[in-house]
């Protein structure tokens, strides 16, 4: 039988996101955050540049999500307008004000940003203006990749250094990590499923801990089933007018 290539992906992926869910305290601490912050009707913002800014998006209205998710989002800080004047626009500092011009971000709130490698101007600066607010940051970044590059931003500092709670996404310095005969680059990144499986594993783990206090989390359900459209509707009343996205 020839041997399948996809089959190191499989393997590697399966050791990565092992070592992730390793990270059950951090998983922990980052779910209190949230379950603390819902629980006196605090907002769960959302950001990240480039391919991060899919995980930005990966909790904010769908199946399974909380209501009060507001994801930062501008199309020149993402692919789809121009994917390389994105690489060039988070590196530029200036951007937080922009940001959060739509909302106002306060003590009872929680800023989940991911980077995977934690050294652009835009996340850095993100998080410091975050945490002036009083407001808790959580990262979800590659502690190897950021470890081994110098920083962009005029602080000197690097994400990590900035997160209340950081999770590694135990990902290989640049991110790609099959090498196959024959091809000089990499292929195969895995920051995007495993920063994607901690994020979903943190809403879970908040779920349950807002349940255990007695409150029961505004979760959307998915519009697709015969029920979610109803149930949908009442929670678009409620967060239309507080969630520009929506």
């Amino acid at each position: 039988m020839v041997a399948l290539s996809y089959k190191k992906y499989e393997q590697l992926l399966t050791e990565k996101m092992k070592l992730a869910f390793l990270q059950e305290g951090l998983i922990w601490q980052a779910a209190t955050l949230i379950s603390n912050s819902l629980s006196v009707e605090g907002w769960i913002y959302t950001f990240g540049t480039g391919h991060s800014h899919l995980l930005a998006e990966e909790i904010f209205y769908r199946a399974g999500g909380f209501a009060r998710v507001r994801p930062l989002l501008l199309p020149q800080l993402m692919l789809h307008e121009s994917a390389t004047g994105s690489t060039d626009e988070e590196r530029k500092e200036g951007y937080a004000p922009i940001l959060f011009q739509e909302y106002t971000v306060t003590k009872n709130d929680v800023l989940l940003i991911f980077s995977n490698s934690g050294r652009n101007a835009v996340p850095i600066e993100l998080a410091t203006y975050a945490r002036e607010q009083g407001t808790k940051v959580i990262v979800i970044t590659n502690l190897a990749h950021s470890k081994s590059v110098t920083s962009r931003h005029v602080s000197g500092l690097k994400l990590y250094q900035l997160g209340d709670v950081v999770l590694d996404n135990f990902g290989e310095i640049g991110d790609a990590a099959i090498t196959l005969d024959g091809l000089d680059t990499p292929i195969g990144p895995t920051s995007t499923v495993i920063g994607t499986a901690l994020l979903q594993a943190i809403c879970v783990e908040a779920s349950a801990q807002l349940l255990a206090k007695g409150i029961t989390p505004e979760v959307f359900a998915s519009s697709n089933s015969d029920q979610g459209a109803s149930h949908n509707e009442t929670l678009l009343d409620a967060y239309k007018p507080l969630v520009k996205m929506l």
